[in-house]
């Protein structure tokens, strides 16, 4: 039944719309940096599951349609905080960085809470969007509540440059730094978000204004000292003057980031400047610059709503359209401006060229450069960096190599990228830097191993290159985020069938059995989602079957989260599923009193399957009668 126009449609569309808004936030650059992106990305990971819903093209239920709703309205919260957090003055939000991060939390725990009421397992999704969304959840249930770990230089530094007139100038750099205010054109950002937030408050900001008046200050007389290319009359000029408006972000053009004259709508639904998108077009690119869908077609049709917008808006804040359209300015990909190319080509000859150094060097600006946004990724891979990167992944110095791996992760979060770093033939490379690299240079192999797998075929080359007896390695001895990395990556190359094999004849199971055990260890969820998809696979079945799992999956059952109550019956109804001998463990250990209550407070598919193993048990029992 087509959903056109229908409530679930619509309802789908805006919770894919709400992810793309998050995920097109520019990346934050105060305090919460790492909590801020932590959040996005776990967000950005939902959108799977709407994008897979849309093209169904099914009905939601009642049930399913007040989980999204809710999701939807938590999602809409989500987006104003975090846009708040970007856009805010960072002095401020550093003064009041408890009270934001606390924000972030409920948001965090509102997530978690939303994504609990839906039934993912009733929905028309394929089993690997399906295992995703379980694994997102379990982020979020591990991140509710976890507090980040206090910067205690920065509680310091504060204190003393609020309580002295003249802070060392140490201190003031350190928050310079943190804070990133170290250029003329954040100071005018923050004077800018400074003036909004008096206007913001009605003109009484309270207590706050004079401590972040004073603090603003001291940091601002400390750049203009430490950056002498600053002209402190222009810089001062950029204090004071008034509030030019600000341009809605719906009237920029996605390229130019200008205010849009002529807009046109491309067939992805996307807007841009006519001018721009066609000299995109021109150069022979057949793929939407903002999302990176192919387009099905080329032509472009006005959007005259849109340009009537933009109309009255400059009416009603007396800005001038601009007279024409103009060259187009680029900021996407290939059109990056001619100085930016040139660093980036300038980079790229002492990856091939360069002293040990000037590789060193090169490949960690370019690790930075690609992380920073999506612009950069596609720009450092169309002017060539990823063969120049592989050939360093079997560099002698670590610390390159480290920088050659961590940029092919940054860069593969592109999906065309993607292609072009397995058409480089890195794969085997970043095998080996798994296998014999440094901690850090392992576990960033593990996470652009995993960032590789979604695309279905490089399972299958990531498999047989030999990857998961390392990622096996890497979750018996690695960092915590080691394991982590290492857990995500063996889960989804799992999801391919030849892969279940390989893991199991690695000798996956008693590693994963020793993390099932450990409650403490923060990776029970991960080895209950493997366990739950190897139990699928007769050999999986027979290997977890061999390392007495009924006690601890019985322990689950009882008194686990409901996810991991879900898995571990999953689980055991694989093992029980013809063979007697399970069965009659299972009863030894209490499970069918932890059964009854799971097939009444459950999940629908945990009933389901609590439902089968109790009719197995009943089977049993009534056998043993009859003999």
């Amino acid at each position: 039944m087509s959903l056109t126009g229908d409530p679930s449609s619509e309802l789908l569309s805006r919770l894919a719309d709400s992810v793309k808004e998050i995920s097109g936030l520019p990346e934050c650059r105060n305090v919460f940096k790492k909590t801020h992106g932590d959040l996005v990305r776990r967000i950005k990971l939902l959108s799977p599951m709407f994008e897979e819903l849309k093209d169904n093209n099914e009905e939601l239920s009642e049930e399913e349609t007040k989980g999204f709703e809710l999701l939807r309205t938590v999602l809409d919260s989500a987006k104003e905080l975090l846009k708040s957090v970007v856009e805010g003055s960072k002095v401020y939000q550093t003064l009041q960085r408890d009270d934001i991060a606390d924000k972030i939390n409920q948001i965090t725990e509102k997530i978690e809470a939303a994504l609990g009421e839906i039934p993912y397992f009733k929905l028309n999704l394929s089993e690997e969007v399906q295992e995703q969304i379980e694994l997102v959840h379990a982020q979020f249930r591990r991140a509710k509540g976890r507090q980040e770990l206090q910067d205690h230089q920065l509680e310091v530094d504060l204190a003393i440059a609020q309580r002295e007139k003249d802070p060392d100038r140490a201190i003031l750099k350190r928050l310079s730094e943190k804070l990133h205010l170290q250029t003329v054109d954040d100071l005018k950002k923050e004077s800018l978000a400074f003036h909004e937030l008096v206007i913001a408050s009605g003109g009484d900001p309270g207590d706050w204004f004079e401590k972040m008046s004073s603090l603003f200050k001291k940091l601002k007389d400390y750049v203009q000292t430490e950056n002498p290319e600053i002209d402190s009359a222009e810089a001062g000029k950029g204090m004071i003057k008034h509030r030019s408006p600000v341009i809605p972000d719906d009237f920029r053009c996605p390229i130019s980031l200008e205010l849009m004259k002529d807009p046109v709508i491309v067939s992805t639904g996307q807007t841009y400047e006519r001018s721009c998108i066609q000299k995109w077009l021109d150069a022979g690119h057949k793929t939407c610059p903002k999302t990176q869908q192919t387009l099905l077609h080329t032509a472009l049709t006005p959007n005259y709503v849109l340009k009537s917008l933009i109309a009255l808006w400059c009416e009603s804040n007396g800005v001038e359209l601009p007279k024409q359209p103009g060259a187009c300015r680029s900021k996407i990909g290939s059109s990056m401006s001619d100085c930016d190319r040139a660093a980036v080509t300038t980079l790229l000859d002492k990856l091939g060229n360069g002293s040990l150094e000037q590789q060193r060097s090169a490949a960690g600006e370019l690790r930075l450069l690609a992380k920073r946004n999506a612009d950069n990724r596609v720009c450092i891979a169309e002017a060539g960096a990823v063969p120049l990167l592989v050939e360093l992944l079997s560099s002698t110095d670590p610390r390159t190599q480290e920088h050659a791996v961590t940029a092919l992760l940054n860069l593969s979060i592109n999906d065309l990228n993607k292609g072009t770093i397995v058409n480089a033939g890195a794969i085997p490379d970043i095998v080996d830097v798994l296998k014999n690299g440094s901690m850090e240079a392992r576990e960033n192999a593990a996470a652009t191993l995993f960032s590789l797998s979604v695309i279905d075929e490089n399972k299958v080359a990531i498999g047989a290159a030999g990857a998961i007896p390392a990622l096996i390695k890497l979750l018996c001895d690695g960092t915590p985020r080691g394991k982590k990395d290492a857990a995500t990556a063996i889960f989804n190359l799992s999801i391919y069938q030849g892969n279940k094999a390989r893991a199991v004849k690695a000798g996956i199971v008693p590693p994963l059995m020793r993390l099932l055990r450990d409650a403490g260890g923060g990776m029970v969820d991960e080895a209950l989602a493997i366990l739950a998809i190897l139990a699928g696979h007769q050999e999986g079945k027979v290997a977890i079957g061999q390392v007495d799992p009924i006690p601890v999956l019985t322990e689950v059952i009882r008194t686990g989260s409901q996810r991991n109550r879900e898995n571990a019956v999953a689980i055991l109804w694989s093992l029980c599923t013809g063979d007697s001998q399970q069965l009659i463990l299972a009863k030894q250990f209490g499970a069918e009193e932890a059964l009854k209550e799971l097939s009444e407070s459950g999940t629908d598919r945990a009933k389901r399957k609590a439902g089968s193993i109790l009719e197995l048990l009943q089977r049993v029992d009534t056998a043993v009668n009859q003999s």
